[in-house]
């Protein structure tokens, strides 16, 4: 496999620290699986609490968790720089974050007030360990464009957390509770493009052309598109006080840049040098087409006038960002991370020679990763419609729990094969 110049592998964190966040992440996506399958109007309403349940089960405890875990490992590899008492910050950082997302999703689901407390301090607690390590580490990093994205990245984290902070206080008693209807707005902006968009355009521009073989990205478009992204969100975060033509003018060019990354990464994989079958791939190609249907479902539901058509286009636009495109690329990454981190552990704890351990591609039986690849798919396919008609949900939900429990199981094989062969996570 062809090594990226300028990776610092020999920085890399002990296996078992991101591995904790990869193999607590698809147990969140299954419990939003089981929560559609038992609450199907959690699609039926872009304002309900099963709805803001749901969100965050996916948000907070799958995309966050993995991504926590992908910073976790690739601070040190990508920025050079490693975090300081990195066993300490995943402790501290993990467990908090686990609890405080689940108390936050039963908190919506009803558990009171004392739960929305508890999960604001479980949350912020962890994401402040977190946010002061990461931006530590990028402070002394070189600059670079994947370096850039993630700090751009963790400044859409703390700001998504600081509008989530602000939305939970009412909800926990601590403040009364105005109108925040534009502090959603923002939080979503912030959460969906600053955080897990920036931190995947930062990542594509490493893990593409290192995992899938093809050439890097257009320098242009490397160095600049993370930064109008972010300029762009932060003009968006001011609408409420905007003239119309402005906001419109942010939102278009969002979508723009959504567009161009979305093109460029399927024209990119179309070039790879190995042109091998490769069901991560495949699992890119559902982002990049899900993110390119976002648009147009964009620009439908703002030629719309407001009402319930308006308002179906607006959870539409939720599961193809969050399913279709989110949990699909992550889902893609994390069967190149996980065996690529196993096999690389093993080269250096037993010094091994070519041959005598499993190849990344032998950590992962292909016909499994390609199966739950399948799950996935129908359960989009049934999540799609879904806000039109939510009975769809239920079986949405149902393969939903399938895919996530096939995923886990195959990421846990990957670990049982790196035991197997003797190595340590710790």
């Amino acid at each position: 496999m062809r090594m990226q110049a300028g990776l610092a592998f020999e920085q890399a964190p002990p296996f078992a620290l991101p591995l904790r966040f990869f193999l607590s992440a698809p147990l969140f996506l299954l419990a939003a699986g089981v929560l559609l399958a038992v609450a199907p109007d959690a699609l039926g309403s872009r304002w309900g609490l099963r709805t803001f349940a749901l969100t965050h089960l996916v948000t907070l405890g799958f995309l966050g968790m993995t991504m926590l875990g992908a910073l976790t490992q690739m601070l040190p590899v990508l920025a050079g720089v490693p975090i300081a008492a990195p066993r300490a910050v995943a402790w501290l950082t993990h467990a908090p974050f686990t609890l405080g997302s689940a108390l936050l999703v039963a908190a919506f689901l009803g558990a009171g007030a004392a739960a929305f407390t508890a999960a604001i301090a479980l949350l912020g607690a962890g994401l402040a360990v977190f946010g002061i390590a990461a931006a530590t580490s990028l402070a002394r990093a070189a600059r670079g464009d994947t370096v850039n994205g993630m700090r751009l990245a963790l400044a859409g984290l703390a700001l998504t957390a600081t509008f989530g902070v602000a939305l939970a206080l009412p909800r926990a008693g601590w403040l009364p509770r105005p109108p925040v209807w534009a502090h959603v707005d923002a939080h979503a902006a912030f959460g969906l493009l600053g955080w897990v968009l920036l931190l995947v355009i930062g990542i594509a521009y490493q893990v593409v052309p290192m995992f899938q073989i093809t050439p890097p990205y257009p320098r242009r478009i490397a160095r600049w598109l993370a930064f109008v992204l972010a300029a762009l969100l932060g003009l968006y975060a001011f609408a409420p006080w905007l003239p119309a033509p402005l906001t419109y003018a942010a939102e278009a060019g969002i979508a723009a840049v959504v567009l161009v990354f979305a093109l460029v990464t399927l024209r990119l994989q179309t070039r790879r040098r190995r042109k091998l079958p490769d069901v991560t791939l495949d699992f890119w190609r559902l982002g990049m087409a899900s993110l390119i249907a976002c648009v147009g479902v964009w620009l439908a539901a703002r030629l719309l006038p407001a009402g319930a058509a308006r308002d179906a286009l607006s959870l539409l636009l939720g599961v193809l960002f969050l399913a279709g495109f989110a949990v699909s690329v992550v889902s893609g990454m994390l069967y190149k991370i996980v065996p690529f981190l196993a096999w690389f552990h093993l080269q250096a704890q037993l010094q091994a020679r070519a041959g005598t351990i499993p190849t990344m591609k032998d950590m992962i039986d292909p016909r499994r990763q390609r199966m739950q690849l399948r799950l996935h798919l129908a359960a989009c396919a049934l999540l799609v419609p879904a806000p039109f008609w939510p009975p769809l949900a239920i079986g949405g939900g149902l393969v939903l729990c399938l895919s996530a429990a096939s995923l886990w199981l195959n990421l846990l094989s990957a670990v049982r094969r790196f035991h197997a062969c003797g190595g340590r996570a710790a």
